[in-house]
């Protein structure tokens, strides 16, 4: 099997996981170079993998397959149309882009160019969320709680877009209904953007998502339960364990489902490889991840307004 030439564009926190996933997929990637502005840094997790430490992604072009940007979302439009404009298939961590405008972009480049677009919403690939998605049938409550301490990392934007984005993607796959409603609440806690969001959105179907994100938690949580007719499903992503409850005459049933643990971060990069080497199209592409964008966009506008509202009741 031919490997996939790949580059790792961004060796943060992020990055480097990526370094270490990519290397445990050598049987199917060939990692080219690293690449990031912090050169002293990367070169020694460079020199830790045996690969080459390069500090201006360009000297790239005519070398690569295929390419992982792991950079802050606001260079995501910069370096992803680069590569697609250099026919590299592209891998970009979540958020999508900055703008829907920059989404559509890059969702033409990748058409024009036949090339393969796979943004970062790792959950997908979770294995306890791949196992309860056979028993999701028509939901007609969802709650979604993703909480983490401060990251001190992608303050460049809110946790909307950091931690909610996440959630967003899902319901949107389980919910084949337009949107018919948002409320949003948030509050700047130690950043300058939302650290707490609650948003509420109703679906045309009847369908209503209540989704809490908060990054200065003191543990981690991240969970979803679904509720449906005669049906209750819990899943805990972090423990990758689901439960389904089920109405049978006048009792509650209780079933575990059965989950091999894997770590999802393997199963997305491969999944990519894959696409890649296939032609087949990503589950989560370009596409999807601007669905999920768009839904992002517009509740941090509610958030914002929401904000300035009650700033100007403060100061009446």
């Amino acid at each position: 099997m031919k490997k996939i030439k790949i580059a790792l564009i961004g060796i943060g926190h992020l990055g480097t996981r990526h370094l270490k996933t990519l290397d445990d997929l050598k049987s199917k990637a060939e990692i080219i170079a690293v690449c990031d502005l912090h050169k002293d840094r990367t070169a020694r997790l460079a020199e830790h993998y045996g690969v080459p430490f390069i500090a201006d992604y360009k000297q790239l072009s005519g070398q690569i397959d295929a390419v992982d940007i792991c950079v802050p979302t606001e260079t995501h439009h910069e370096v992803a149309s680069f590569f697609l404009n250099k026919g590299v298939h592209a891998f970009i961590e979540k958020p999508f882009t900055q703008t829907l405008e920059q989404a559509d972009e890059l969702i033409d480049l990748a058409r024009r160019h036949h090339l393969k677009i796979q943004v970062g919403h790792i959950e997908q690939f979770n294995s306890g969320f791949q196992s309860i998605k056979r028993f999701t049938r028509d939901p007609l409550f969802i709650e979604c709680h993703r909480m983490s301490p401060y990251p001190n990392r992608s303050l460049d934007i809110g946790v909307v877009m950091d931690l909610m984005i996440h959630d967003i993607d899902i319901i949107l796959g389980l919910v084949h209904s337009p949107i018919e409603d948002i409320q949003a609440t948030g509050i700047n806690v130690l950043s300058k953007h939302e650290d707490i969001a609650s948003v509420r959105i109703t679906f045309e179907n009847g369908c209503v998502c209540n989704l809490t994100a908060s990054r200065i938690s003191d543990k981690p949580m991240r969970k979803i339960r679904l509720f449906q007719k005669n049906c209750y499903i819990s899943l805990d992503y972090v423990g990758q364990e689901a439960c389904v409850y089920k109405k049978y005459l006048s009792l509650i049933l209780k079933h575990n489902l059965p989950i091999e643990k894997e770590e999802p971060l393997k199963k997305e990069l491969e999944h990519f490889l894959d696409c890649v080497r296939t032609g087949e199209t990503p589950l989560i592409s370009g596409v999807e991840a601007k669905n999920a964008l768009k839904v992002a966009l517009d509740i941090g506008e509610k958030i914002r307004q929401a904000q300035a509202k009650a700033l100007a009741h403060l100061s009446q």
